[in-house]
């Protein structure tokens, strides 16, 4: 009998190459117990019950709140997913409209769309000036910070706007777990977030699956168990919950191993700026390549990093991006050391264009996502309306929303990208 998938994830792991993307812990044995696989158990009276509160999960959890400083801490088996999920339903537990930074996960227009929420859109740069003329019935912002690239949006001026309006400021902040240990700390809790959903596995010792739910206002605490249980498994993987767990733990004990990681990202960001890369400022120990710059796209760059040894995290037209953990080893740093130094430099890549104009809404967007669907070429969408996320990679914000009327500059924006075909409402 095969088992092509094991057989795959094991051949991978006998290429030896050095990991520059999640899940953080690397496959390092100083991030994990061995013994995880042994503790694969299920809610029993002494391991206690995700959703039900009390016994050793609520005491991990307490554990966790106090490392984050938030009125409730709720761990997740389900990945930041089931946090996003859980966060929407706090904020808007009957619906409503949610005003959202365009360059949003999926997951969090599927949760929006399962709940009857609008978003209302608007670009990054663009937030602050909507969340001021915001009418009353839009319960609550939604932002991602940092984003793919590392990228930090202002929260503290972002969350002042949003306490000025009364409505709570909810941050994906998938890739930004580790920022509560940086030096200077970073992480939106500290900048007046009011729940943040954290996927410790992307750069922390947690394995995957791992998050937290971290709320600060306690106006969300109670109900944080019922929103999680409404979209969670019955069946959590209790090795994912003890990872989550011991990952705390490391992190009480050995607070500085991020400052440290810091240091030696930054000898490597020097490296790459000498040689005419730019990297672009945000995390601290997130390392951006702007390969274009020097006439490499970053798909090709990946390929240049994987022939030297190194597997990064995402690479597009533009960038190519890698995750660098305490876990990663000297030996690993060298060889991304050696692969930055190998890359070849030309004249830089044309410019991506300007970015078009957010079409209206012509459905809603739950009546878009669960409508019949036909995939159409490109050059035959313009007018029609879009029944999927259409997102080029950079700049990692959609184009086009389920929902919308698909504009012709729309259709030019992702002929450029190499779009071919795109989902459009029967």
């Amino acid at each position: 009998m095969s088992a092509p998938l094991y057989t795959a994830l094991k051949n991978h792991l006998a290429r030896g190459r050095a990991s520059f993307h999640t899940p953080g812990h690397k496959n390092n044995p100083a991030a994990l117990p061995g013994d995880l696989l042994n503790l694969d158990l299920t809610e029993l009276p002494d391991t206690g019950s995700l959703y039900d509160g009390g016994g050793p999960i609520e005491q991990a959890e307490s554990l966790a709140a106090a490392l984050y400083g938030t009125a409730r801490t709720c761990l997740s088996a389900g990945g930041c997913t089931l946090c996003i999920q859980a966060m929407f339903r706090l904020a808007a537990p009957r619906g409503g409209k949610v005003l959202c930074a365009r360059n949003v996960h999926r997951s969090a227009v599927s949760a929006m769309a399962l709940l009857g929420i609008e978003p209302v859109w608007a670009l990054p740069d663009d937030l602050l000036p909507k969340i001021e003329t915001c009418g009353a019935q839009v319960r609550a912002v939604y932002v991602t910070s940092p984003d793919y690239y590392g990228r930090l949006l202002d929260i503290a001026a972002i969350s002042a706007a949003c306490r000025r309006k009364k409505i709570p400021l909810l941050v994906d902040c998938a890739h930004g777990a580790h920022l509560m240990f940086t030096d200077p700390k970073l992480h939106p809790l500290l900048f007046g977030a009011s729940m943040t959903a954290d996927s410790a596995h992307k750069t922390l010792g947690v394995l995957t699956g791992g998050a937290w739910l971290n709320i600060a206002d306690p106006r969300f605490a109670p109900g944080a168990k019922e929103a999680m249980a409404l979209f969670g498994s019955t069946s959590p993987s209790f090795p994912i919950l003890a990872s989550l767990d011991l990952a705390r733990e490391q992190l009480e004990q050995n607070a500085g191993a991020f400052p440290v990681l810091q240091k030696r990202v930054a000898q490597i960001r020097g490296l790459a700026r000498s040689r005419g890369i730019p990297s672009p400022d945000g995390d601290p120990t997130r390392l951006t390549l702007q390969t274009a710059e020097i006439g490499l796209s970053g798909i090709k760059a990946a390929e240049l990093f994987r022939a030297e040894g190194v597997e990064p995290e995402y690479a597009d037209r533009s960038f190519l991006v890698l995750i660098a953990t305490p876990f990663n080893t000297e030996h690993d740093f060298l060889r991304l050391e050696q692969a930055v130094r190998r890359l070849p430099r030309t004249d830089p890549l044309p410019r991506i264009p300007a970015f078009p104009a957010i079409s209206p809404a012509a459905l809603p967007l739950r009546d878009a996502l669960l409508s019949e669907a036909r995939t159409v070429p490109l050059s035959r969408a313009a007018g029609k309306i879009a029944a999927g996320i259409a997102c080029p990679c950079p700049p990692g914000i959609p184009v086009v929303m389920p929902g919308e009327t698909i504009s012709k500059e729309a259709v030019e924006f992702l002929r450029r990208y190499g779009f071919l075909e795109i989902k459009v409402i029967k």
